[in-house]
């Protein structure tokens, strides 16, 4: 069984504890947060630690999956934990993975840990249906589109803005865009083009809206990019109508084959998806079961999905996977 640690028990958290639960190969061995242990508990009754004390279960986990937010958590837990145990995150900030990469790639190999980071849907397995289409179809455009659906890591970058108590952000891909792409039109968009970002955020008593709105509409990277519309709600209406949180989108690639670009393709690879952390946290589970694999064959430092065999992923033994899902 590969003994799984939990650092971070948020919604992906949760999402994580149910996958291992499921999962025939695995057993959670305790969660570790930064709050209280105490006033945490886990759905399956898994033990809670406190983070500081994870160090002292170096011979007792095979892997930790860290489940903080890709704003200000992972920068430091990531290449921190890496430098101590074989890791997995889902890190989402598409342009600083290089750096962050980086920064794991160095503790993981002083340690001798793999380290494979942002393991969701995207960066993850969209990355996956990237690669493949762009290796199929070298003559061509990529096109990734997100949503409807509520980005959690959007999300929690807004509720690290001073003032704010609560917030949910849908991201919404524009309509007119997806239906370019699909006609082979081969489209040159903005970010701003393909998608618009919705915001509900819950203010607390007293603070600067105008602050917070400013704040969000010029974050870089997550929302200054892209149209962005700001509602101010209370908790109960947020509670009530935005509680879920469900996602999805499409990767796209339309591209030409033939000896004189003659034939037009388009390959699509679509999610739709009722509980986003919980998908992630599925993800994260099979990353962890390759992490195992690779680490005890002897590698180190830092991968992505891109770099694993996806034997590696499955439950299912390659003999099984070939007679069964070639």
């Amino acid at each position: 069984m590969i003994r799984i640690g939990i650092a971070g028990y948020g919604n992906i958290g949760r999402g994580v504890e149910s996958a291992v639960t499921n999962a025939p190969d695995m057993e959670l061995v305790a969660v570790f947060t930064r709050r209280d242990p105490a006033s945490v508990c886990t759905v399956t009754g898994a033990p809670v630690m406190a983070y500081d004390q994870i160090g002292s279960m170096k011979d007792e986990l095979d892997v930790v999956v860290i489940c903080g937010g890709s704003a200000t958590d992972l920068p430091w837990m990531t290449p921190e934990l890496a430098a101590q145990f074989n890791v997995i995150d889902s890190f989402d900030n598409h342009a600083n993975i290089p750096e962050h990469f980086a920064n794991v790639d160095a503790a993981a190999k002083a340690a001798g840990k793999v380290g494979i980071i942002s393991c969701g849907w995207d960066p993850g397995y969209f990355s996956l249906a990237r690669v493949f289409a762009d290796a199929a179809l070298p003559d061509g455009d990529n096109y990734t589109f997100w949503g409807r659906g509520v980005s959690q890591g959007h999300s929690d970058a807004i509720r690290r803005i001073e003032g704010v108590a609560d917030a949910r952000q849908y991201t919404v891909p524009i309509p007119a865009a997806v239906d370019a792409v699909r006609a082979g039109e081969h489209p040159v968009f903005t970010a701003r083009d393909m998608h618009l970002r919705e915001c509900y955020v819950v203010a607390e008593e007293g603070a600067d809206k105008a602050a917070i709105e400013e704040a969000i509409k010029t974050m870089p990277n997550y929302f200054e990019p892209y149209d962005t519309t700001v509602e101010f709600i209370s908790q109960e209406e947020l509670n009530e109508k935005h509680s879920g949180l469900p996602h999805g989108g499409s990767v796209l690639r339309s591209g030409t084959t033939g000896f004189n670009a003659e034939f037009n393709n388009t390959v699509e690879f679509t999610l739709d998806l009722d509980s986003n952390p919980f998908f992630t946290g599925s993800i994260l589970a099979a990353a962890a079961r390759a992490a195992f694999r690779m680490n005890s064959e002897g590698q180190c430092g830092a991968k992505t999905l891109l770099d694993v065999p996806p034997v590696y992923l499955s439950h299912q033994s390659r003999e099984e996977l070939i007679a069964h899902l070639l």
